[in-house]
């Protein structure tokens, strides 16, 4: 059984001016994603800028974002690290606070062999009971899951249940599917490409637009689903400019910014991310107003 199937928003972390996490706003986030049927949370992810929290704010952020939620959409902490131990750590701590599932990344800089990430995720796995998204970020980590490992783990790891694909390599992803023949779901990390992985067998998103138009995504993955093809690739179409628009810097700093332009929450960011570049604001209020956004 999947842990969700259509939108999962991969959310922004609100901070205050000072930097401090803003519980207040994560809590105003978490009832706008579920007034608009995202159809699950993601906590604490790289759009969530996990890797700028201490220990204890990213645990924090999962424990409120699971009260906030109180068992009305799926809750996913990413739990990931370069250190299996830390992701060990990370994951058996938010197990206890009741999430529904965890999103791990592939160990970046130290990177890992194959039979590294073998290793690495069923040392994981065996240290909790929910269900796990294994998730695939070559150009950030610099680490890919080879289709072949990742078949092999959701065979051989019960709670290994999924992938976030976010390689950008559809080829990749066709060889995945035809491995897997179902063993595996699969959610697309990319925006710009969710409809050629649904035709894939694919489950949905996990996604950095779905910050701003939740809906809209939640109803792209849906009207596939239904059948409605014609209207999901509407969906996916109009949405393009928007996207591009959201990945002109490096993610989360222009998403940072649509929130705050909508007035969601402030744009602060943690160091070393840094303001938007002018030109680039200017680049994202045109694709938010031709959106309808703003």
């Amino acid at each position: 059984m999947s842990i969700f199937t259509g939108s999962g928003v991969a959310l922004v972390t609100p901070f205050k001016e000072n930097g401090e996490v803003n519980f207040d706003k994560l809590k105003e986030l978490v009832e706008f994603h579920i007034a608009n049927h995202t159809d699950a949370i993601i906590i604490c992810g790289t759009t969530g800028e996990a890797s700028t929290l201490s220990h204890e704010e990213h645990l924090a952020c999962i424990k409120a974002c699971v009260e906030y939620a109180a068992h009305r959409i799926p809750v996913i902490a990413g739990t990931g690290s370069n250190c299996t131990a830390t992701a060990i750590y990370l994951s058996t701590e938010a197990e206890s606070y009741g999430v529904d599932g965890l999103l791990v990344v592939t160990p970046y800089y130290n990177k890992a062999t194959q039979k590294g990430l073998i290793a690495h995720y069923t040392a994981i796995a065996n240290s909790v009971h929910v269900p796990i998204i294994m998730y695939n970020v070559p150009s950030r980590t610099g680490c890919n899951i080879l289709p072949e490992t990742a078949v092999y783990l959701a065979k051989n790891v019960e709670n290994i249940v999924a992938i976030k694909e976010a390689s950008g390599n559809i080829s990749q992803v066709v060889r995945l599917a035809k491995l897997a023949d179902g063993c595996i779901d699969i959610y697309s990390g990319n925006d710009d490409q969710v409809l050629p992985l649904l035709s894939l067998g694919g489950k949905g998103v996990i996604s950095v637009t779905a910050n701003i138009i939740p809906k809209d995504t939640h109803d792209m993955v849906q009207k596939y689903l239904e059948g409605d093809i014609t209207e999901s690739l509407r969906l996916q179409l109009a949405s393009i400019s928007l996207c591009e628009a959201l990945f002109c810097e490096v993610n989360p700093i222009p998403v940072k910014k649509a929130v705050e332009l909508m007035g969601l929450c402030g744009g602060t960011l943690r160091m070393p991310l840094t303001e938007m570049e002018p030109q680039n604001v200017e680049k994202l209020e045109n694709a938010m107003k031709a959106y309808g956004i703003l």
